[in-house]
């Protein structure tokens, strides 16, 4: 532990997460270093089995027990104290008090997190109760103002429901007032709009800039949606492969991709073609050859070289390092430089 007040609010380096499975040890995460600084969105993004969700896990030491552990690395954590903590240390008990306090997770399918038999209300009072150690009806309280934080209608009649009966939008606000109950430094979003309609979407999204604009967290986004990230994040780091294989400013990303999977989840996104419509002929999606690494038996050398039409031998040698692009952008490709525009 050491104390500070310059360091980043999240620094992680030289993560490996490791699971025991039947087919024997699999490595989920392989490496990863990334930083959050507070008031930061940070985007995890790429597809799913790249290693996105595990690391969010790994920070949070929500690993299931016996099965998955985290067997090299640091996670520094700058705590409202202004010690730096590194989590992979921390006893559990430590842990206890940092989860649902100082870092919150927000989780994908509220109504798999939301106890069902429990009115959403009390399920938020009860964050407040554990970690701040206020009383019951001051706990309530404060739910109730975190129901109207998350701008849910009559919130106080609201806080009296059980989770069946909202809309899965407004339960995905319930998880947003939960997560924000203690004022967390660091909110970990776990693909927090995946099964919602766009509209819904588009109103999370907003919300969750508003209320960061409010507390001053940071935010460790992971998400596969390249339109979500386009919306929310300052900084995005692209997983593949239990990797990170491009870190850049958002917009930077999306002008300047330098990685070839990179370019191939950017050239998958679904684009609208006027005169082709016109001319009736159908849209059709540019898919990424290829599938997923499998993190039982990853290639030799870059994970993604099976799948990349600018492989060579080289790439198969060894696994790349992170290269500079230019002034806060890297990529793990060896040929960035060489890729036709």
């Amino acid at each position: 532990m050491t104390e500070t007040t310059t360091a980043p609010l999240l620094s992680i380096r030289n993560l490996v997460t490791e699971f025991r499975t039947e087919s024997g040890i699999v490595r989920a995460v392989k490496g990863v270093d990334l930083d959050i600084e507070s008031g930061q969105t940070v985007a995890v993004v790429g597809e799913s089995g790249s290693g996105k969700s595990v690391t969010s896990l790994s920070v949070m030491r929500l690993l299931a027990k016996g099965v998955g552990s985290i067997t090299d690395g640091t996670i520094l954590f700058r705590g409202r104290d202004g010690q730096v903590r590194d989590l992979v240390q921390e006893p559990e008990t430590a842990m206890r008090r940092i989860r649902g306090n100082e870092i919150s997770m927000i989780f994908q399918e509220p109504m798999t997190s939301l106890n069902p038999t429990q009115k959403v209300g009390a399920q938020i009072a009860e964050a407040a109760e554990l970690h701040q150690g206020l009383s019951h009806r001051q706990a309530w309280a404060r739910a109730v103002e975190m129901l109207s934080l998350v701008d849910i209608p009559e919130p106080e009649r609201r806080a009296q429901v059980y989770p069946h009966q909202m809309s899965g939008g407004m339960r995905q606000r319930v998880m947003i007032a939960m997560a924000l109950a203690c004022n967390p430094a660091l909110l970990i979003a776990d693909e927090p709009t995946t099964a919602l309609d766009v509209t819904v979407q588009l109103q999370i999204l907003e919300l969750m800039r508003r209320l960061q604009r409010e507390i001053g967290m940071g935010i460790l986004f992971i998400t596969h949606n390249l339109g979500v990230v386009a919306e929310i994040a300052d900084k995005v780091a692209v997983m593949y492969g239990g990797r990170i294989v491009e870190t850049a400013a958002v917009q930077d990303l999306f002008d300047r991709p330098s990685h070839p999977y990179t370019r191939g989840l950017l050239a998958s996104l679904p684009t609208v073609d006027h005169a082709a419509r016109a001319a009736g002929e159908v849209a059709r999606l540019r898919a990424i050859p290829g599938n997923v690494v499998d993190p039982r038996n990853p290639p030799a050398g870059c994970d993604f070289n099976p799948r990349c039409a600018w492989a060579i031998e080289a790439c198969r040698a060894a696994v790349p390092p992170m290269l500079p692009v230019e002034p806060g952008h890297a990529t793990r490709c060896i040929r960035w430089s060489e890729l036709d525009g």
